[in-house]
């Protein structure tokens, strides 16, 4: 935590320069150089704990701007997608994030969605910026179990977020993440311990294959896919 705050503190710098790059430079460039230090900060991290990560299916990533939907087991599942999916990421994240210094200035860099779900009305309009956000070329990721997991079970997937794939029509990628509760939340105290961490991308679930699909059925499909790797 001492780590991750000072390297925070001393990205700034950096951070000043990617708000100064203009509209005129393309999407794909801004994200990749907003993306670098929230990249390096989960690889160090990861590093810092003795975590192995192993990568799996890379390949099935499209061009362009996707929903990655991912199963949440801990608090480095985060660090773990931000630092090796290799592809710039923003995510949605409670609106009380916004309450700790310099990080959400980071968050919104890289283009980050604070929703407040007791406030209705905000949760839906916190939707449609991200649908926005899908439409403008930038990629998200999202936890559709709402809550971590603490462990290997997969809880059940809430549909709500997976409308701004729909309605912006891009590719749905699913992530399985294993390993990660075994860092921190299955310890006794504010421990971290060594874990092997896997991470395993699906093939994606393209527009024309879920269009004719509503919500529960595709936050089915997910979640069997999502399952059937984490069995593996």
């Amino acid at each position: 935590m001492i780590y991750g705050a000072l390297f925070v503190l001393f990205s700034l710098p950096k951070l000043r320069k990617i708000k100064k790059i203009g509209p005129d430079v393309p999407v794909a460039l801004r994200d990749n150089a907003a993306h670098q230090q929230p990249e390096l900060l989960g690889r160090r991290l990861l590093k810092i704990t003795g975590s192995d990560i192993t990568v799996s299916g890379r390949e099935n990533i499209p061009d362009g701007p996707v929903l990655f939907v991912s199963n949440h087991q801990g608090n480095f599942d985060i660090f773990v997608c931000l630092g090796y999916l290799e592809k710039p990421i923003g995510f949605l994240s409670k609106v009380e994030v916004k309450k700790i210094p310099v990080v959400p200035k980071w968050m919104e860099a890289i283009n980050c969605i604070f929703i407040d779900r007791r406030n209705r009305r905000q949760a839906l309009l916190s939707l449609k910026e991200g649908t926005e956000k899908l439409r403008n070329g930038h990629s998200l990721l999202i936890f559709p179990e709402g809550t971590r997991s603490k462990g290997r079970q997969l809880g059940e997937f809430k549909t709500g977020a997976l409308r701004m794939a729909r309605d912006a029509a891009v590719p749905i990628v699913p992530v399985a993440i294993n390993g990660t509760y075994a860092i921190m939340e299955h310890n006794t105290g504010p421990v971290l311990k060594p874990a092997s961490v896997t991470l395993s991308i699906s093939k994606p679930l393209l527009p024309e294959d879920y269009m004719n699909m509503d919500l529960t059925e595709i936050a089915q499909r997910l979640h069997h896919t999502i399952q059937q790797s984490l069995e593996k």
